[in-house]
């Protein structure tokens, strides 16, 4: 009887938040076509912001910020939800390179192409160009760019190679290569299951998943930036890979040679910690990806 009750309440509360998500990103495409138009860029980068921390307090999600840096320059980090994008835009408003078929996505792909997403067709060599070529741009005009650098989405257990064309963009414009750990828990500090949009999940079950979720905490530890005239792109992409997964996995070593399936390469010199200085920050607070 009490553990029927209780299911019910947990159903009750997840449906109200679903239709709370509902009713936010419906406010956020208003916002998105009657405002925009009329504002400048950090206002609307401030807009966006702010969307992203509220979705977090209606999903009921805790962020928790763990800061060895800012978040400047293109940043990169593991990928284990849609969430991942909302989590790190509640933090610093950035433009995502991400997954053409994102564009389609009911409102959110909306929303995600009037928010500064950077779209790539995958498997087309010629539209990989162009979207290193916008990247670099906006990298130089000292735009925050994030990426996911796994080319697609895990359970958080563990961090899956990384495509390193990715990085290139951060060495044409000379700008910094923040690496940033992200890591769902429960209130135990035990890895959450519910945000990871892995496997054959749809996209409203993952949704549901999350809104059924109790004490749900995303960490967010902000590591070191890379400077990107330390090293040339694979060697940024594999020193990034290494920093993320040993703060994910600390107890877990990786080989001196060999990341979980990055190899570094041999004959470049250590990607050293960046000495430059970011850029005046826009914001007024603190993909996928493309063939390698």
């Amino acid at each position: 009887m009490i553990s029927a009750l209780l299911s019910a309440h947990l159903n009750v509360r997840a449906a109200f938040r679903l239709a709370r998500t509902g009713l936010h990103l419906f406010w956020g495409c208003v916002t998105v076509a009657l405002v925009f138009p009329f504002v400048g860029l950090p206002r609307r980068r401030a807009l966006k912001q702010r969307w992203s921390q509220q979705l977090m307090d209606v999903l009921g999600i805790r962020v928790v910020i763990e800061s060895n840096g800012q978040l400047t320059g293109l940043l990169v980090a593991n990928h284990i939800s849609f969430l991942d994008i909302y989590v790190i835009n509640a933090l610093e408003p950035a433009a995502f390179v991400s997954k053409d078929e994102v564009a389609d996505w009911p409102l959110i792909g909306w929303l995600c192409r009037h928010t500064e997403t950077i779209f790539l067709a995958r498997g087309n060599r010629r539209a990989a160009q162009r979207t290193s070529a916008t990247m670099t741009a906006q990298l130089r005009s000292g735009a925050c760019i994030a990426v996911f650098p796994e080319g697609t989405s895990s359970r958080g257990d563990a961090v899956l190679p990384f495509h390193s064309a990715l990085f290139q963009p951060a060495v044409d414009a000379g700008t910094t290569v923040t690496p940033v750990a992200l890591r769902y828990e429960d209130r135990t500090g035990r890895l959450h299951a519910a945000p990871a949009y892995v496997d054959d999940i749809t996209l409203l079950e993952c949704l549901w998943s999350i809104a059924c979720a109790t004490g749900l905490v995303v960490r967010v530890a902000i590591l070191p930036a890379l400077d990107p005239a330390a090293a040339e792109r694979r060697h940024l992409s594999a020193a990034a890979h290494q920093a993320i997964s040993e703060r994910l996995n600390p107890s877990r070593p990786a080989p001196p040679d060999v990341r979980r399936g990055v190899e570094i390469p041999r004959d470049l010199p250590t990607a050293r910690p960046s000495t430059l200085r970011p850029r005046d920050n826009l914001s007024p607070t603190p993909s996928d990806s493309f063939p390698a």
